[in-house]
């Protein structure tokens, strides 16, 4: 008989006991900052139409590649949702009354059968904010705004990087770049940071674009005055393009400037992020040591995507910013800024009074309390030390001499002060 494999799918992991806390805290960090900024909940399946997931204002070619499909037993072609965006442009789409602007959050498992690396695995949970019916740029000042704040609160530092969409494909336009070209040499140049300019001036050679479009590509990722605006005033008086992305992001930064964040703020004119959905602004969020090389959160709006699914002529202004929570734990974890206070208020020891102690732990717990009752028989010292190891604030201590005075024995672990409190037990 062939032996069970019971080890985790590949790209897949658990979290186990303190693990899964921290994973909560972060998620309760994240929601309470989501909330503070106006945002409401929502909740969309996880199961989604693969026409849906694949439709052009999806992820794009790469993403696609990645999705897990099935079906059901009605022959349906079903996909695992690989983001949250699409499925939140979909709840716009079929809900027409929704009062714009329309700022939602959610928090879920999406799926992508990609490469495995630090902090990106095949199932993932991402913390999504997408605002539609706000063409400013005060829309991409608050999410980035809030993405500070949120990152303040965990205390890990960090730096957005940010772009627009209009000024690089503009000036790909600018170098005489086909239309049909322009995605595959974003895609090249969104890998600028990890490979280097050599090699990415390798690849696109490899994509059999003419020497003229080489050298103004190299030209442009090599000169040091390319991460000022004025570098493309010139370039913008011919190019529409060029203009709308330059105007676009003098408006964000005065946004910036007035939130007194620019210096976390930084403009990069390469920053591509691979998605074809996205139709302007553009951020990505990196860890300020780069201890991990990959972006910890992302985004950008993406305008076409809720009138595309709906097939309308329609504007609907639409941006969002997404932060991968598995990927902010193992940033955690690598600078060792994990502080876990136990959510227990009391931590009963049973010293040979199982049933005595139980009735301790329902009247506690009916009080409000949340009590966690030793059932593993601990001798009193590897319990205290238990306590210690998991940051419990407080042991109560039963044994025969408390029963019998119908008293409990508190202990404060942090004091270390000891008290008597009375309680009846029959």
């Amino acid at each position: 008989m062939k032996k069970m494999n019971y080890q985790n799918v590949k790209g897949t992991q658990d979290y186990i006991g303190r693990e899964e806390v921290v994973k909560r805290n972060i998620k309760r960090t994240l929601e309470d900052v989501f909330i503070q900024y106006g945002c409401k909940p929502l909740e969309t399946p996880i199961l989604n139409y693969t026409e849906l997931l694949a439709s052009k204002y999806g992820g794009g070619s790469e993403i696609l590649e990645e999705m897990y499909t099935l079906s059901d037993r009605g022959e349906r072609d079903l996909a695992l949702r690989y983001d949250l965006t699409i499925p939140f442009a979909k709840v716009v789409a079929m809900n027409p009354t929704l009062r714009m602007p329309f700022k939602r959050y959610e928090i879920g498992k999406v799926f992508r059968d990609g490469p495995i690396k630090e902090g990106r695995y095949r199932e993932f949970t991402q913390c999504d904010v997408d605002i539609v019916g706000v063409d400013s740029q005060i829309a991409e000042a608050e999410l980035m705004s809030m993405a500070l704040e949120a990152f303040n609160r965990l205390k890990v530092d960090v730096t957005i990087q940010y772009n627009n969409r209009k000024l690089l494909v503009g000036m790909l336009k600018e170098f005489g770049l086909a239309e049909e070209m322009t995605n595959k040499v974003i895609l090249v140049l969104d890998k600028l940071e990890k490979i280097g300019v050599n090699a990415v001036i390798s690849e696109l050679v490899e994509k059999n674009l003419s020497s003229s479009i080489i050298d103004q590509i190299r030209t442009f990722l090599t000169d040091e005055r390319n991460t000022t605006f004025s570098y493309f005033e010139s370039i913008a008086k011919r190019s529409e393009m060029v203009n709308q992305g330059l105007n676009e992001l003098r408006d964000l930064e005065s946004y910036l400037d007035m939130l007194g964040v620019e210096t976390q703020c930084i403009f990069n004119p390469f920053l591509a992020r691979g998605l074809e959905i996205y139709t302007g602004t553009i951020y990505e969020i990196f860890l300020a040591d780069k201890s991990i090389n990959s972006s910890i959160g992302s985004g950008g709006r993406y305008n076409n995507a809720v009138s595309g699914l709906m097939e309308t002529n329609e504007e609907f202004p639409t941006v969002g910013i997404s932060f991968g929570l598995d990927v902010i734990y193992a940033a955690l974890s690598k600078a060792d800024n994990i502080q876990v206070n136990s959510d227990i208020d009391y931590y009963i020891i049973p010293l040979g009074k199982p049933k005595e102690s139980l009735l301790v732990a329902d009247k506690f717990r009916k009080q409000g309390f949340k009590i966690e009752l030793e059932l593993g028989n601990k001798k009193l010292g590897k319990a205290l030390d238990k306590a210690n190891k998991e940051n419990i604030p407080n042991v109560i201590i039963i044994g025969e001499e408390e029963v019998k005075n119908n008293e409990l024995k508190m202990k404060n672990m942090d004091s270390g002060i000891e008290s008597i409190e009375p309680f009846r037990f029959v």
